[in-house]
């Protein structure tokens, strides 16, 4: 997989360029799109708008199924304000300090784009005493707007109404030891593995043991992503997420995370097992955590009813739903163990 690294990274970073959050996804899709027909593998797009490639394997008649989710964080114009400010509301789950001070972007129904600063509404501690003491929720954030408006007649003119969506600046950047730092690697650093994994089963003529999907799903950050749609004979599912390192954590951003445990509870155990044991025998880093406070497309399907086992690894990502950041080496490893994981039987 060394040899596919760069590409994955390269992806990586074309994706978190390209804005989709929860609902906004046609655009991201249509890029996928492009790299899929460039290399002749078969595809559809669901009626929810996720796409799903399958390679045929050594079976056909038992498939399994990868996922990683293309959406993201992102917000949406609530209110046009008496001053010419915006409120907004949230698409996904994040803190408001992880987004105060972000450049953003706000695109109307028209397809025209306006940028903008979120802030809090007192921004400037050479006027409010208690900047630092305000509360950052909903009601105390705003988007200042990189245009001369002074009341809500100059924002409508602008053709910005209620429902528009509002894009984070990624930030993209690769640093020369192997660290890659950006908005949204949560989960865009998943869909650019996969990506190379794919790439990697055409380029070398692999069969995989099973007939394989890989479920690009749109829906993820708001609870429902690979709810539906999931070929029938998938008898084990993986969703490739992420890790999350910090305090009280064991998992790595230069590793596979592996999760035990998230917020819906266990994931199969003799899944988990089968996976360590491929780590253990292709000397893959990994590490095993528990995350309390996490989904998964994973866990979403297997609420909506699906049979299968499941389980769920990926690169570890710091600072999750804020300005996040994963390492080369993490890539490598979630990709080494997807490739063998493919190829190996159950």
């Amino acid at each position: 997989m060394e040899q596919y690294l760069d590409y994955m990274v390269e992806q990586i970073k074309a994706l978190t360029r390209i804005p989709s959050p929860s609902g906004y996804t046609a655009k991201i899709v249509g890029y996928m799109e492009s790299l899929l027909k460039a290399m002749q593998v078969d595809y559809r797009i669901t009626n929810k708008g996720s796409l799903i490639v399958t390679i045929d394997g050594k079976t056909n008649h038992r498939e399994r199924t990868i996922s990683a989710h293309l959406d993201t964080l992102g917000a949406m114009v609530k209110e046009l304000k008496s001053d010419g400010r915006i409120r907004f509301d949230k698409i996904g789950g994040y803190l408001m300090n992880a987004v105060e001070g972000e450049n953003c972007v706000i695109e109307t129904l028209d397809e025209r784009q306006y940028t903008g600063t979120i802030l809090s509404i007192k921004p400037s501690v050479h006027i409010h005493s208690d900047a630092g003491e305000l509360k950052r929720d909903l009601d105390n954030m705003e988007v200042v707007l990189d245009e001369k408006v002074e009341k809500k007649e100059d924002v409508e003119k602008l053709g910005i109404n209620v429902g528009d969506f509002i894009f984070f600046d990624t930030r993209t950047q690769v640093t020369e030891s192997g660290f890659i730092k950006s908005r949204h690697l949560d989960d865009k650093a998943s869909a650019g593995i996969l990506l190379g994994i794919i790439r990697h089963l055409k380029e070398r003529g692999i069969t995989p043991e099973y007939r394989t999907n890989f479920y690009f799903s749109v829906f993820e950050e708001v609870g429902h992503g690979a709810a539906a749609s999931i070929p029938p004979n998938t008898f084990e599912f993986l969703a490739i997420d992420m890790g999350a390192p910090g305090k009280g954590q064991n998992s790595s951003e230069f590793a596979v995370c592996i999760c035990a445990k998230d917020s819906s509870g266990p994931y199969n155990y003799e899944f988990r097992k089968r996976l360590v044991a491929i780590c253990r025998a292709k000397n893959i880093d990994y590490r095993i955590d528990l995350y309390p406070s996490y989904g998964s497309d994973a866990s979403a399907a297997l609420k909506a009813g699906h049979d299968f086992k499941a389980a769920l690894i990926g690169t570890g990502v710091f600072a999750s739903h804020s300005y996040e950041r994963t390492h080369r080496d993490g890539i490598l490893h979630t990709a080494r163990l997807i490739a063998e994981y493919i190829v190996s039987k159950s």
